[in-house]
């Protein structure tokens, strides 16, 4: 079953992003699969967009998981279960990955439609800590 985010709903349920965060080769990143939920495309399409815009995703943006990535990732995250079986390997896309996926899937349209920003999908980096 595919979690949707609705009208509003990242700016409404921005730690449903931040949960979706995983840690992997020292990097804060997205899976494509979560990645494609939030910005309401099929993952296929989104992966898609992607490799006809190959050039825009240098490696510090984005990486192809390993299959023991993978299963790691499957294991220890209840909502992708469903890769479990799925012959291909998932993405991981850094915050700067995450951008430039919006922008390829020409997600202006989208961010205006849904009233957001890019802003408000959340950082994929630390909060800076509060002194106090």
């Amino acid at each position: 079953m595919r979690k949707s985010v609705g009208r509003k709903g990242l700016v409404k349920h921005r730690g449903l992003v931040e949960g979706l965060i995983l840690f992997l080769r020292e990097e804060r990143v997205l899976l494509d699969a979560d990645l494609a939920t939030i910005y309401g495309v099929p993952t296929k399409a989104l992966n898609q967009a992607v490799k006809r815009n190959a050039a825009r995703f240098p490696t510090d943006f984005m990486f192809q998981l390993s299959e023991v990535e993978k299963q790691e990732v499957v294991t220890k995250c209840d909502h992708l279960a469903r890769l479990k079986y799925a012959k291909a390997r998932p993405y991981a896309f850094t915050e700067h990955g995450a951008l430039m996926v919006a922008n390829v899937l020409r997600s202006r349209a989208f961010f205006r439609k849904n009233g957001l920003t890019t802003g408000s999908i959340g950082p994929l980096r630390p909060a800076p800590a509060h002194s106090g």
